[in-house]
């Protein structure tokens, strides 16, 4: 395009909430074996002694902190999110968050998440298709549209 501004579509609700489900497979898949490892499923582990386990907070929180924020930082998307090819941006620029926003961004799940989702719900009815957590650290999900010559069209 000539002036450099590229289509893109904001992705919404069903696309989002699928990519997530992927993305838990992916961390199952990759974490399940990492806990079978350390731990002997003959012996259960208890909720308390989990809380307090070193080898259990690193694998099931730790390790998939780090796995998605880096993967938001290199590709602008998680495995699920890569399926729809839809990238994580800043807002305002469309451009790769910076880290400071990608941390934010996970830890805001929360604020999505504990109110009976709500937060992840309001993707459907937001004009941008923001979660509570996109509001907070200031981004956007979209899709990119191939070039069509006329520029700057924003579909939603």
């Amino acid at each position: 395009m000539s002036d450099g501004v590229q289509a893109f579509e904001y992705v919404g609700f069903w696309a989002r909430a699928i990519a997530t489900l992927i993305d838990t497979l992916v961390l199952v898949v990759v974490t399940w074996p990492l806990l079978l490892m350390v731990y002997d499923v003959n012996t259960p582990i208890t909720t308390a002694e989990m809380a307090t386990d070193t080898a259990y907070i690193v694998i099931s929180y730790i390790l998939p902190t780090v796995a998605v924020i880096l993967l938001w930082l290199k590709y602008r998307a998680t495995p699920g999110k890569m399926l729809f090819r839809a990238e994580v941006v800043d807002a305002q620029s469309h451009r790769a968050m910076t880290p400071s926003q990608s941390v934010l961004r996970y830890f805001a799940y929360l604020a999505s998440w504990l109110p009976l989702f709500i937060g992840f719900f309001w993707i459907a009815f937001d004009e941008r298709k923001q979660g509570w957590h996109d509001k907070i650290a200031g981004t956007v999900v979209i899709r990119r549209l191939p070039e069509s010559g006329s520029p700057g069209i924003e579909r939603s």
